[in-house]
Protein backbone atom coordinates (compact mmCIF):
# COMPACT_ATOMS: atom_id res chain seq x y z
CA UNK A 1 0.00 0.00 0.00
CA UNK A 2 1.51 3.55 -0.73
CA UNK A 3 0.24 6.84 -0.33
CA UNK A 4 0.75 8.96 -3.54
CA UNK A 5 3.67 10.67 -2.09
CA UNK A 6 6.58 10.60 -4.40
CA UNK A 7 10.42 10.57 -2.72
CA UNK A 8 11.50 11.57 -5.70
CA UNK A 9 12.81 10.76 -9.32
CA UNK A 10 14.77 7.98 -10.24
CA UNK A 11 16.31 7.29 -13.78
CA UNK A 12 15.93 4.02 -15.94
CA UNK A 13 19.30 3.15 -17.01
CA UNK A 14 19.06 -0.17 -18.51
CA UNK A 15 16.31 -1.42 -20.46
CA UNK A 16 16.82 -5.29 -21.16
CA UNK A 17 14.06 -7.53 -23.11
CA UNK A 18 13.76 -11.06 -21.40
CA UNK A 19 12.34 -14.16 -23.12
CA UNK A 20 9.04 -13.27 -21.04
CA UNK A 21 9.31 -10.04 -19.45
CA UNK A 22 11.44 -6.84 -19.49
CA UNK A 23 13.86 -6.11 -16.81
CA UNK A 24 14.33 -2.51 -16.03
CA UNK A 25 17.11 -1.02 -13.89
CA UNK A 26 16.59 2.02 -11.93
CA UNK A 27 19.33 3.97 -10.58
CA UNK A 28 17.23 5.50 -7.45
CA UNK A 29 19.88 7.88 -6.26
CA UNK A 30 19.36 7.10 -2.74
CA UNK A 31 16.13 7.73 -2.49
CA UNK A 32 15.29 4.34 -0.79
CA UNK A 33 17.62 4.23 1.70
CA UNK A 34 17.51 0.37 2.63
CA UNK A 35 16.29 -1.59 -0.61
CA UNK A 36 15.63 -4.96 0.18
CA UNK A 37 15.58 -7.49 -2.79
CA UNK A 38 11.75 -8.56 -2.44
CA UNK A 39 10.50 -5.47 -1.85
CA UNK A 40 7.80 -3.69 -3.45
CA UNK A 41 8.44 -0.35 -5.24
CA UNK A 42 6.05 2.19 -6.69
CA UNK A 43 7.61 3.44 -9.96
CA UNK A 44 5.48 5.91 -12.02
CA UNK A 45 2.31 4.32 -10.41
CA UNK A 46 3.11 0.76 -11.34
CA UNK A 47 4.12 -1.78 -8.06
CA UNK A 48 7.37 -3.42 -9.29
CA UNK A 49 9.49 -6.32 -7.21
CA UNK A 50 13.45 -5.26 -6.20
CA UNK A 51 15.14 -8.62 -8.00
CA UNK A 52 18.52 -7.46 -7.82
CA UNK A 53 20.53 -4.46 -6.09
CA UNK A 54 23.74 -3.01 -6.87
CA UNK A 55 24.83 0.13 -5.42
CA UNK A 56 21.35 2.61 -6.12
CA UNK A 57 20.58 0.38 -9.30
CA UNK A 58 17.22 -1.27 -8.71
CA UNK A 59 16.62 -4.14 -10.70
CA UNK A 60 13.00 -4.89 -11.62
CA UNK A 61 11.16 -7.03 -13.46
CA UNK A 62 8.02 -6.21 -15.91
CA UNK A 63 5.65 -9.43 -17.46
CA UNK A 64 3.60 -8.66 -20.55
CA UNK A 65 0.42 -7.87 -18.81
CA UNK A 66 2.07 -5.04 -17.30
CA UNK A 67 3.68 -3.71 -20.03
CA UNK A 68 0.50 -3.77 -22.13
CA UNK A 69 -1.39 -2.52 -19.21
CA UNK A 70 0.51 0.59 -18.19
CA UNK A 71 2.74 3.24 -19.55
CA UNK A 72 6.04 1.00 -18.51
CA UNK A 73 6.29 -1.01 -21.56
CA UNK A 74 7.15 3.14 -23.06
CA UNK A 75 10.35 3.22 -20.70
CA UNK A 76 13.79 3.52 -22.44
CA UNK A 77 17.18 4.30 -21.04
CA UNK A 78 17.10 7.97 -19.91
CA UNK A 79 13.52 7.96 -19.05
CA UNK A 80 12.54 9.53 -15.42
CA UNK A 81 10.24 8.02 -13.11
CA UNK A 82 8.33 8.87 -9.59
CA UNK A 83 9.72 6.79 -7.21
CA UNK A 84 8.09 5.76 -3.93
CA UNK A 85 8.54 2.97 -1.06
CA UNK A 86 5.16 1.14 0.70
CA UNK A 87 3.54 3.25 3.66
CA UNK A 88 4.98 1.69 6.91
CA UNK A 89 2.68 1.44 10.23
CA UNK A 90 2.66 5.25 12.27
CA UNK A 91 3.32 6.52 8.26
CA UNK A 92 1.47 9.69 8.09
CA UNK A 93 -0.53 9.57 5.16
CA UNK A 94 -0.19 12.27 3.01
CA UNK A 95 -2.33 11.09 0.20
CA UNK A 96 -4.40 8.57 -0.19
CA UNK A 97 -4.39 5.03 -0.45
CA UNK A 98 -2.57 4.20 -3.69
CA UNK A 99 -2.16 0.13 -4.50
CA UNK A 100 -0.20 1.21 -7.75
CA UNK A 101 -1.94 -1.68 -9.79
CA UNK A 102 -2.91 0.74 -12.86
CA UNK A 103 -6.69 0.71 -13.94
CA UNK A 104 -5.46 2.81 -17.07
CA UNK A 105 -3.67 4.87 -19.35
CA UNK A 106 -4.50 8.39 -19.90
CA UNK A 107 -2.84 11.36 -21.76
CA UNK A 108 -2.44 14.97 -21.73
CA UNK A 109 -4.67 17.00 -23.28
CA UNK A 110 -3.85 20.46 -22.02
CA UNK A 111 -1.12 22.13 -19.85
CA UNK A 112 -1.33 25.55 -18.75
CA UNK A 113 1.06 27.64 -16.75
CA UNK A 114 -0.10 30.57 -14.89
CA UNK A 115 2.83 32.22 -12.71
CA UNK A 116 4.21 29.58 -11.04
CA UNK A 117 0.97 26.85 -11.08
CA UNK A 118 0.33 24.61 -13.77
CA UNK A 119 -2.72 23.20 -14.68
CA UNK A 120 -3.08 19.97 -16.40
CA UNK A 121 -5.71 18.12 -17.93
CA UNK A 122 -5.84 14.80 -18.83
CA UNK A 123 -8.11 12.29 -20.96
CA UNK A 124 -10.03 9.02 -19.18
CA UNK A 125 -10.62 5.55 -20.24
CA UNK A 126 -13.93 4.85 -20.28
CA UNK A 127 -14.17 2.65 -17.75
CA UNK A 128 -12.67 4.72 -15.08
CA UNK A 129 -14.80 7.79 -15.73
CA UNK A 130 -17.30 7.06 -12.78
CA UNK A 131 -14.71 6.99 -10.67
CA UNK A 132 -13.36 10.77 -11.66
CA UNK A 133 -15.35 13.20 -8.95
CA UNK A 134 -14.86 16.61 -8.19
CA UNK A 135 -12.09 17.05 -5.46
CA UNK A 136 -11.86 12.91 -5.34
CA UNK A 137 -8.34 11.55 -5.34
CA UNK A 138 -6.82 9.88 -8.24
CA UNK A 139 -3.15 8.68 -8.48
CA UNK A 140 -1.42 10.07 -11.86
CA UNK A 141 1.79 8.21 -12.52
CA UNK A 142 1.39 7.47 -8.63
CA UNK A 143 1.05 10.89 -7.44
CA UNK A 144 -1.93 11.34 -5.27
CA UNK A 145 -3.43 14.70 -6.97
CA UNK A 146 -7.10 16.47 -6.29
CA UNK A 147 -9.78 15.87 -9.34
CA UNK A 148 -10.70 19.36 -10.28
CA UNK A 149 -13.06 20.36 -13.68
CA UNK A 150 -13.99 16.22 -14.44
CA UNK A 151 -15.62 16.59 -17.52
CA UNK A 152 -17.28 13.31 -19.50
CA UNK A 153 -13.71 11.68 -20.30
CA UNK A 154 -11.65 13.87 -19.05
CA UNK A 155 -10.30 15.73 -15.46
CA UNK A 156 -7.68 18.58 -15.05
CA UNK A 157 -5.35 18.99 -11.58
CA UNK A 158 -3.70 22.08 -10.49
CA UNK A 159 0.14 21.43 -9.80
CA UNK A 160 2.34 23.16 -7.41
CA UNK A 161 6.13 24.31 -8.08
CA UNK A 162 7.58 21.52 -5.77
CA UNK A 163 4.78 18.55 -6.88
CA UNK A 164 6.69 19.80 -10.59
CA UNK A 165 10.00 19.67 -9.16
CA UNK A 166 9.92 16.08 -7.26
CA UNK A 167 7.98 14.28 -9.93
CA UNK A 168 7.60 13.24 -13.39
CA UNK A 169 4.70 15.80 -14.14
CA UNK A 170 7.00 18.50 -14.11
CA UNK A 171 8.22 17.53 -17.85
CA UNK A 172 4.54 16.11 -19.50
CA UNK A 173 3.32 17.71 -22.27
CA UNK A 174 0.63 17.32 -24.60
CA UNK A 175 0.26 13.84 -25.86
CA UNK A 176 2.47 12.03 -23.45
CA UNK A 177 0.73 9.01 -22.07
CA UNK A 178 0.25 8.48 -17.92
CA UNK A 179 -0.29 6.04 -15.86
CA UNK A 180 -3.95 6.38 -13.77
CA UNK A 181 -5.00 4.86 -10.87
CA UNK A 182 -9.17 5.65 -9.36
CA UNK A 183 -9.79 5.83 -5.62
CA UNK A 184 -9.61 2.60 -3.95
CA UNK A 185 -11.90 3.42 -1.56
CA UNK A 186 -14.27 4.92 -4.30
CA UNK A 187 -13.77 1.82 -6.01
CA UNK A 188 -14.71 -0.19 -2.90
CA UNK A 189 -17.83 1.55 -1.97
CA UNK A 190 -19.02 1.53 -5.71
CA UNK A 191 -18.72 -2.13 -5.59
CA UNK A 192 -15.70 -2.08 -7.97
CA UNK A 193 -12.71 -2.45 -6.12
Amino acid sequence: MFTGIIRGLGEVVAVNDRENFREIVVDAKGLIAKPVIGASVAVSGVCLTITKIEDSKLFFEAMEETLKKTTTGDLIVGSQVNIETPMMVGDELGGHFVLCHVDGVGEVVERITEGENTHLTFSVPANLVKYIVDKGSVAVDGISLTICDPADDKFSVWLLPLTLKLTTLGEKNVGDKVNLEADYLLKAVLGRA
